[in-house]
Formats: C-alpha cells, sequence, structure tokens
C-alpha cells in the first residue's frame, strides 16, 4: 500500500515535491486555499550548480531556457524621471530568469498526472493518530493521510496548526512589498524603471512575453502593520498612503490597482523554524526557512522538494529517518541562501537620503558593480545524492 501525503501550497514548493513524491510511487494530494494556480508575481531566478542539477533531474531545464527572460535591468530615477543608477539585467538574473506564474504553471503540468490537486480549500485541524494524521478541511470532509507537508509559505497554516503560531517563528525585516498587472500604455520596455526616494521605491516595466502588459512593484519600510491578508481592498489602500504624494509615474500606478486582476502584497519577513518537523508533518520551502524577497526561496524550495521526496523514498516511506536526513542535508544550505532577503529592503529603498546617495554613487562606478556581480555568482551549494540512480535497482522504494 502507498503511503499517502497531503500537500498544503501549491505555489512553487507543492508541485515540485508532488513531482518528485509521484515519481516514486507515493499518493499525493495537494490542497491550495486559492481557487486556481496564482499567475503573475515577480520573475524568479535560479543560481549556481545545485539549483540546476535539480532542474535538469527533473527534466523540466530545458523547458524552462525556453522561458528564459534573460534577465531584467533595473533603472533607478528621481521625481522629474532623470536617472540615478541603471543595473544590468545579469546583477538580478542569475543563471535563468522565467516569469514565477509560467514556472508555476510547468511545476503542476508536471505533477498533476500524479497527484490529486484540490483547489478552494485548506486544512483546520491536524490530529496525530498512532497510524497517521486525521485532517480536517474547510470544506471537503475530513481524510486521512500518512504524513502531511507544509509547503505553503510563509504564512503556513500547517505551521501554525503542527508548530505554534507564526510570531514563535516569523520576523519582519522591516519592510512591505507588492506587485500586480496592468496594461502596458505608457510605451515602456522590458526590465523595471522605478523612482526611487528614501524608504520608498515604486517601478514597472513591460512584460517580456506580452509587450502590451505590464508589471508593477513596490517597496516601501514601514513598522509591522495590521490587515487582513485576504482582502486586496485593505493592502491597496495600505499601498495608496505609503506612497500618496509622489510624483513621477506613481498616480497612474496607484490608479492600476483598482483594476488589477491580481494583487500579491506581503510583508518582507524571514522565518526560523528551530526543527522542520514533528511527528507526522514536516514543512518545506518558505514555511520552514522562508524570506520574501532576495533570499533565493524559489531555488531553495525546488532544492527541499528534490531532497524530502528522495530521503522518503530512500526509507521506503520511515518519515523520522527521512525528515531527519533532510533536515540534516539541507539547513546549513537554506540558511545560507536565506541571509539574502535581510538585505534587499535597504538595498532597494534605502531609508535616509544619505544612504540613497551612497548606495546610487558606489554603484555608478564601475568597478564597484563588477565587484556586486562578481558576488553575486558566489552562490550557496550542497552536493546532492542521486536518488534515483540510488534507487533504480530497489523494488517498491515506498512500500
Amino acid at each position: 500500500m502507498s503511503t499517502k501525503v497531503l500537500i498544503s501550497g501549491a505555489s512553487i514548493a507543492g508541485p515540485a515535491l508532488a513531482h518528485w513524491l509521484g515519481r516514486y510511487g507515493f499518493e499525493v494530494t495537494v490542497v491550495e486555499l486559492a481557487p486556481a494556480l496564482r499567475g503573475g508575481g515577480q520573475d524568479v531566478d535560479f543560481r549556481g550548480r545545485t539549483h540546476l542539477t535539480v532542474l535538469e533531474r527533473m527534466g523540466v531545464l530545458d523547458e524552462l531556457r525556453a522561458l528564459d527572460t534573460g534577465g531584467s535591468p533595473m533603472t533607478f530615477v528621481d521625481a522629474d524621471g532623470r536617472q540615478l543608477l541603471h543595473l544590468p539585467a545579469e546583477f538580478a538574473g542569475g543563471d535563468l530568469e522565467v516569469p514565477r506564474g509560467e514556472l508555476a504553471q510547468l511545476l503542476y503540468r508536471h505533477s498533476s498526472t500524479r497527484a490529486e490537486y484540490v483547489f478552494g480549500d485548506t486544512i483546520t485541524a491536524l490530529d496525530e493518530t498512532p497510524s497517521g494524521v486525521r485532517v480536517s478541511f474547510r470544506r471537503g470532509e475530513s481524510r486521512e493521510f500518512d504524513l502531511v507537508i507544509g509547503a505553503d509559505g510563509l504564512h503556513s497554516t500547517v505551521r501554525r496548526l503542527a508548530f505554534g503560531p507564526a510570531e514563535d517563528y516569523v520576523r519582519h525585516l522591516g519592510y512591505y512589498a507588492a506587485t500586480w498587472q496592468l496594461p502596458n500604455t505608457l510605451g515602456l520596455p522590458t526590465g523595471s524603471v522605478g523612482l526611487s526616494v528614501p524608504g520608498r521605491l515604486m517601478s514597472v516595466g513591460a512584460g517580456h512575453r506580452d509587450r502590451s502588459r505590464a508589471g508593477a512593484f513596490c517597496l516601501f519600510a514601514s513598522p509591522e502593520l495590521r490587515y487582513d491578508r485576504h482582502v486586496p481592498a485593505q493592502q491597496k489602500a495600505l499601498i495608496r498612503g505609503a506612497f500618496a504624494g509622489l510624483g513621477w509615474r506613481v498616480p497612474q500606478l496607484l490608479e492600476s490597482l483598482d483594476a488589477a486582476p491580481e494583487l500579491y502584497f506581503d510583508s518582507i519577513s524571514r522565518a526560523d523554524v528551530p526543527a522542520w518537523s514533528t511527528g507526522r508533518t514536516a514543512l518545506i520551502g518558505d514555511a520552514a526557512c522562508g524570506a520574501t524577497i532576495g533570499g533565493m526561496g524559489t531555488g531553495t524550495a525546488v532544492v527541499a522538494a528534490y531532497v524530502l521526496a528522495g530521503e522518503l523514498a530512500r526509507a521506503r516511506g520511515d518519515h523520522r529517518t527521512a525528515f531527519a536526513r533532510y533536515e540534516k542535508l539541507l539547513r546549513g544550505y537554506a540558511q545560507g541562501c536565506q541571509k539574502g532577503g535581510d538585505r534587499t529592503g535597504p538595498f532597494l529603498a534605502p531609508r535616509t537620503p544619505r544612504g540613497l546617495r551612497f548606495r546610487n554613487a558606489l554603484l555608478n562606478r564601475r568597478w564597484a558593480l563588477d565587484k556586486m556581480l562578481e558576488l553575486g555568482k558566489q552562490v550557496s551549494s550542497v552536493e546532492l545524492p542521486d536518488y534515483e540512480a540510488e534507487l533504480s535497482g530497489r523494488s517498491g522504494a515506498t512500500r
């Protein structure tokens, strides 16, 4: 009888894990609160040997190369549109940069033939029994699974139910960020152009695939705010308040919020969970070691999915052994990647005029920019087992 695994979350980590578990013969269900796959979002990048090795072993590297944007240059301007700083595409693009929504669709396609997806529902209770975990859902009937995996992001429901409240594990880093789509009525180029003032950044650029569409991105410094994450109107009001009174294209971008088909809004925060598993429940991706922006969370999630599934297959479903090996192998690597998220807000939106001038003056010097580009190539890596090669001669690996 196959091991039954419930994965909470259908963004990146969840479908990547479902892909591997299905490949190893596990019986997989993925539950997602949203009514469908979420599109949009910022482009995401993969960097270094570890990321590319996993993508190649998944069989998706060539497909992702076909989606590669080539990177997104960033230009910072003042209120009159005068250029303050330009950063080339390779500054943020890594070895491979793809639209987040297209990555999510690809991972869903590769996993959905081997996994059951349940959209528009969420977990409300977890009750561990001697033989499994009894899971209650907001809409569906309760079901029992052998294992439960929280791949549901920084605000993980699984982490809250099985480990404790978010405030025990998630630390606010002093900024909020948002992205949304709008028509490209301004004749914008690809990449991004943004107004940069102390503590605030508002930028916009044309889509890489569809030049008739554009993506807006904003980031602003703020202490922790109280709002409902499921009520976009509250989030839009916070964005308008943070950017009220600014010039350049900011008024037009704020107006476009009303018609935005989808809004991403969240704090820049990081999750630090002392142990990634408890009993039959484990965490993966941002739920375990998240950093909202700049912490290479997408690549880390894909690597973690590969390792967690491989260790469960290697251990023949023995979750205690597999969870321990998974965390031992990946914790140091994930934390090394995560550190980048601490610097994202202060870099994109320095809080003071002096800090803004220093960033612009430094990176307008070619030697300093070259040094930053070189440092960006020095990413964390980890030696990964070749699980499929190891298991290829073994029958019933997950039985």
